[in-house]
């Protein structure tokens, strides 16, 4: 049997997994593109989902405007499959969240069969792989009943599954307009090319040591036009914090992030957890 990735644990624990996992299975492509069918405790203990290529492509619905596409992650500096809109919104939330380490597009397939037997199958449309090992397999609907029954169902499967494991499933709730606005716009600025030129960063921090309007600071740091990507930058990492409940403006209040003097690993950004816990 092929397995994607590598875990530490001991045979005991493998067996205690095995042991709690009986019933499900999971299908996913090895790195070499292999189809791997396995038992699922195993495969959650054993694989690096976060690494994996989509075991299926994400749909294109004809008349949809959004179709599938790609998204740059400032957390691992790779790409991530992304299928809708929705997803894309809540792959801002989870790239912005510190614990996240890994994150992933439809990496595995999960298998069951129902109380009469019948084999059942899901594909979570989201993976996310927290910094202490426990994962969150996610769907992003774009609004509470979408999916209908079937989807109702799977979610209590999926939920079951991962609870065995450790792992916690959600359907994840479609972001509030002003918020998903404001995540969008400092998307734009999360490459580290907006970091600016050395000493700029520092800079931004200084002059928003204390809480100002977002352009009084940009100005104390220098020429605006210049300073603005790197205050972006800044708050989408978590160096800088603002409200993000209202609409981005120069007179918004500016903060110092909770990472102090850290990298972003080190910040804590309450306001978009999207942890799942």
């Amino acid at each position: 049997m092929i397995n994607a990735g590598t875990a530490g644990g001991s045979s005991r624990t493998r067996r205690a997994s095995a042991d709690r996992g009986a019933g499900f299975e999971a299908v996913f492509l090895a790195p070499g593109g292999q189809v791997v069918q396995q038992r699922w405790a195993d495969a959650a203990l054993a694989v690096a989902f976060e690494e994996l290529e989509p075991v299926s492509a994400f749909p294109v619905v004809p008349g949809r405007l959004w179709g599938p596409g790609q998204w740059w992650s400032a957390t691992t500096g790779r790409h991530v499959a992304c299928g809708s809109a929705a997803m894309r919104a809540q792959l801002m939330v989870l790239d912005r969240n510190p614990r996240v380490v890994g994150l992933a597009g439809r990496p595995f397939r999960l298998l069951w069969r129902d109380g009469r037997g019948t084999a059942r199958s899901w594909v979570p449309q989201l993976f996310a792989r927290y910094s202490d090992g426990t994962a969150l397999p996610a769907d992003c609907p774009s609004h509470p009943q979408a999916g209908g029954e079937r989807a109702r169902k799977a979610a209590a499967v999926l939920k079951a599954a991962c609870a065995q494991v450790g792992w916690a499933y959600r359907r994840l709730e479609p972001l509030e307009k002003v918020r998903a606005a404001n995540l969008k716009w400092l998307a734009g600025y999360r490459h580290p090319r907006n970091q600016g030129r050395p000493g700029l960063t520092a800079a931004v921090r200084e002059a928003f040591a204390r809480p100002r309007p977002l352009i009084e600071g940009a100005e104390a740091a220098g020429d605006p036009i210049e300073v603005l990507p790197a205050v972006f930058h800044a708050l989408w990492h978590g160096h800088l914090t603002a409200p993000l409940d209202v609409p981005l403006n120069e007179q918004v209040l500016v903060s110092p992030g909770a990472d102090g003097a850290n990298g972003r690993r080190g910040s804590t950004r309450s306001q978009d957890s999207g942890d799942g816990r």
